[in-house]
């Protein structure tokens, strides 16, 4: 995949791992869309990397707007060939609380809504854009990232929402993979561990070291960086398609 002078769309693009990819493919000479609902930050973000970076403000679980938002990417006289899906939540809970109290069904199904159905719908909606591309010299015509999490494989205690949100668009890394491979579009997935972003810059700094001190190789929190670097890897890589890639230091997080 060549990047330069092609169309993206970053959902979550305004921050955090999405900001950095953002940024990340900009330098690349992409035209990026950042699909977020951060209206501030996104304002700033292109204004700082001006250019073809442009802002739709977007609900991912939205099926009209993402399809606005697509169809502004594929607009503007690049094909749309790159979708990376950034834009997340999390929520604690326990199936059942110390109190007996039940799990919020409607928490529950946000998390689900967000994580696992608003990545669907983006995948879904950009593929159907890519298939009118002119393949390139090998038959490509896209490529999607999609972002799961450590808690994919690894949840904890109280991460029941977050952790079945992150296992499905694990799961559906392989099939979608598989159904875009007629038109040509490579589908891959990063899964990483403890993420120095914005969530975790609010924990005290006794706190985030013993995070850091938990993580095998290297010794420190991953950093938004190092997502981007890794999504532009998988995107420029012709042959890597259909992988859930732990990026987390050889962590493997315990129950709680």
């Amino acid at each position: 995949m060549q990047l330069a002078q092609a169309a993206a769309v970053v959902t979550g693009g305004a921050s955090g791992l999405g900001e950095a990819t953002t940024r990340a493919l900009t330098a690349k000479g992409a035209a990026v869309t950042i699909l977020d609902l951060q209206a501030d930050r996104a304002a700033a973000l292109v204004a700082e990397l001006g250019g073809h970076t442009s802002y739709v403000m977007t609900d991912v679980t939205d099926g009209e707007q993402v399809q606005a938002a697509v169809a502004e990417a594929a607009g503007k006289g690049r094909e749309l060939r790159v979708a990376v899906s950034c834009a997340g939540v999390g929520w604690a809970a326990r199936v059942l609380s110390r109190d007996g109290t039940p799990h919020d069904l409607d928490r529950f199904t946000k998390v689900i809504g967000i994580n696992l159905i608003g990545t669907f719908n983006v995948l879904r909606l950009a593929a159907a854009a890519m298939a009118g591309n002119q393949p390139d010299e090998q038959g490509e015509r896209g490529a999607i990232v999609n972002t799961a999490s450590i808690a994919a494989f690894d949840g904890q205690i109280g991460q029941i929402a977050y952790a079945a949100s992150k296992a499905g668009v694990a799961g559906m890394t392989l099939p979608a993979a598989r159904d875009l491979s007629s038109i040509g579009v490579r589908v891959n997935t990063i899964a990483p561990g403890i993420i120095d972003t914005p969530m975790l810059a609010g924990l005290p700094e006794d706190t985030r070291a013993a995070l850091a001190a938990g993580v095998p190789f290297p010794k420190r929190l991953g950093t938004p960086a190092d997502y981007a670097s890794l999504a532009v890897f998988l995107l420029e890589h012709p042959y890597l398609n259909g992988e859930t890639v732990r990026m987390d230091a050889a962590l493997r997080m315990p129950p709680k």
